[in-house]
């Protein structure tokens, strides 16, 4: 079936953004009025910063002035979302780009003026304000590399411009790319990028799996120069700002974004494509002795071990099965998901021009918003369970700190959101006897919940890893490149195990992680740290639990270190990893004994 225009689709799955601004024309209103606000700013404190009190006021503004761009940018922002072809939404979303750079040049002398100041200066500002402590901190963490208060102004003055190849990617991906259709028995079925991650890649029908994934990449091919050449452009520009502030490499100047040392970074990558590999492999021969497939190809790695055993669920049975497998949370939490249902936080529909993926985005001074394609496959449960622990992670974090200390490190931004999906596999095998369904639920969190996090972002990971080591070297990367790197990753991990088919390599052009720095490692660690969580409140219950909702209400006081030792995990150390790569081990095993006991 065709894809619906937004008009079309029933409004009553799409979200409110009422909340945020009441239309497109009080959004621009109001980005007017920031301006001049941010204006009054400037006049106000640049070079008159003279005491700690004065810095304390300047704090005070400056916070209020972020809380209200947060708002409008992500109406704007989300707007784009929901229908990245709507010419309004475009336009709004280049009113806010402008406002947001205004924004960046005109506070940028802020920062700058308090880090010329002494130690003593910004203590004093702590002992006064202790609620801007971390602001304080996080200064000071920066100030090896920061510029000239001049050269900093230019630099947010061109901020629109470093996001032009993230905006690029998306018009190339969503509304420049057609994919036309395959045919199958008679029947012609669309392809697009929402279909084929939406249930194509994963058809049990071979043929149709197969013609989907020949038809997706025969099309990407046709535009991996102007996608290489928009990547380049990003490279470039982190390369560039790298040097500038001092980093020895790319990856270090990444890494500081995220207050993560080098060492966890490089195991993350490195013991995964060693350890979890056989494991791997192993579900891989599963899945092709299971579906009786002569070959096991790249392309079959996500077909569902039993599609027969997985249900159809509706959205509104959805809220069943997420409330009561997350009910162990609290009644806050519960509530947080209630609300999330009936005012219409989360974006269901399918339409044309709207972003693929699922995420949470979650802006200070309003309540979270989700966007998701609903399928009506019971895996779509997995994946709103997913989003909505980013949604209760920011909704305790917004509700207890000021918008400088609500967001943690990006290593540890996917463990709330991967723990619910361990909560919600561990609900289901508890309340089930059948060994199908057992079945079907093990296999679901190892082809979704690692499959996605551990595998997909993983290889995401390892091949960043070495295009920054040609940028590094100053080198200019090219299609051909980026399809060598990317199918050297593929075939280190997956070994003569599984057929690479040809267009495997060109998986480089479907994510926009890499337009968002070192952001696909983080997947595996936040599942990481969710896995020892998970078992820990099957083992300790509400003492975990109570332990995990005090980390979600920290919000990022702490680095990823001292979140994830506040519940008892210790990821200084490979243990936690080790540990989760076993596990993962162990669900194979289950599998295979379920396989064995079914069939026989």
């Amino acid at each position: 079936m065709a894809l619906l225009s937004r008009k079309d689709v029933d409004v009553n799955y799409t979200w409110d953004l009422t909340s945020l601004a009441s239309d497109d024309q009080d959004a621009i209103k109001r980005a007017e009025q920031l301006t001049e606000d941010v204006k009054s700013f400037n006049d106000a404190y640049e070079g008159k910063l003279d005491s700690p009190e004065v810095a304390i006021e300047g704090i005070n503004s400056l916070k209020k002035l972020t809380e209200a761009l947060v708002l409008i940018s992500t109406y704007a922002s989300l707007r784009l979302s929901s229908d990245q072809s709507e010419a309004e939404a475009q336009k709004l979303s280049a009113v806010l780009g402008n406002t947001r750079t205004n924004f960046a040049s005109n506070v940028s002398f802020f920062e700058g003026e308090l880090l010329e100041k002494d130690e003593a200066f910004l203590n004093e500002i702590k002992e006064k304000a202790a609620e801007y402590k971390g602001f304080v901190d996080e200064l000071l963490r920066n100030k090896p590399y920061q510029l000239d208060p001049k050269v900093e102004k230019v630099l947010a003055n061109f901020s629109n411009v470093f996001n032009a190849p993230y905006n690029l990617y998306n018009i190339t991906k969503l509304l420049d790319l057609d994919f036309g259709s395959i045919e199958v028995d008679g029947e012609e079925i669309p392809v697009s990028y929402l279909a084929f991650e939406g249930g194509l890649e994963s058809n049990p029908n071979t043929e149709i799996r197969h013609k989907a994934y020949k038809r997706f990449y025969d099309t990407l091919r046709k535009y991996e120069n102007t996608t290489a050449a928009t990547y380049d452009i990003q490279l470039k520009q982190e390369k560039t700002e790298s040097d500038l502030r001092g980093f020895d490499s790319v990856i270090d100047y990444l890494l500081h974004r995220q207050d993560v040392d080098r060492e966890l970074y490089d195991r993350q990558i490195d013991t995964i494509m060693k350890d979890l590999a056989p494991h791997m492999r192993r579900y891989a021969k599963l899945l092709q002795k299971a579906n009786g497939l002569e070959t096991m190809k790249y392309e079959d790695l996500k077909i569902p071990l039993d599609p027969s055993s997985e249900p159809e669920i509706t959205v509104e049975e959805s809220r069943k099965y997420i409330v009561d497998a997350l009910s162990i949370l609290g009644e806050d939490y519960v509530d947080m998901i209630n609300r999330a249902y009936d005012e219409r936080w989360i974006d269901f529909v399918s339409n044309k021009g709207k972003s693929t993926g699922a995420f949470c985005s979650s802006p200070y001074g309003d309540h979270p918003y989700i966007l998701i394609t609903w399928s009506s496959l019971m895996e779509e449960v997995f994946v709103l369970a997913h989003e909505l622990g980013h949604a209760g992670h920011f909704y305790n974090a917004n509700a207890n700190n000021n918008i400088f200390d609500t967001r943690p490190s990006m290593y540890f931004i996917e463990a709330p959101s991967t723990m619910n999906e361990m909560l919600m596999a561990n609900h289901l095998l508890k309340n089930s006897e059948d060994p199908k369904f057992k079945r079907w639920v093990i296999s679901s969190i190892i082809s979704r919940t690692y499959y996605h996090n551990f595998v997909t972002h993983l290889l995401e990971a390892a091949y960043q890893r070495e295009v920054y080591k040609m940028v590094d070297n100053y080198e200019t990367v090219s299609a051909s490149d980026l399809n060598k790197l990317k199918r050297q990753v593929i075939e280190a991990f997956w070994g003569d195990d599984v057929e690479i088919t040809e267009g495997a390599e060109l998986t480089w052009m479907r994510q926009p992680h890499y337009y968002m720095g070192l952001y696909p490692y983080t997947y595996s660690a936040g599942l990481t740290i969710a896995t020892q969580m998970a078992n820990r409140v099957l083992d300790e219950g509400q003492v975990a639990v109570d332990e995990w909702l005090a980390v979600l209400r920290e919000g990022g006081k702490k680095d990823a270190v001292g979140l994830s030792k506040m519940v008892g995990i210790d990821i200084t150390t490979d243990k936690p990893l080790k540990d989760t790569i076993q596990y993962i081990g162990s669900l194979v095993d289950e599998l295979e004994k379920l396989t064995e006991e079914i069939d026989g």
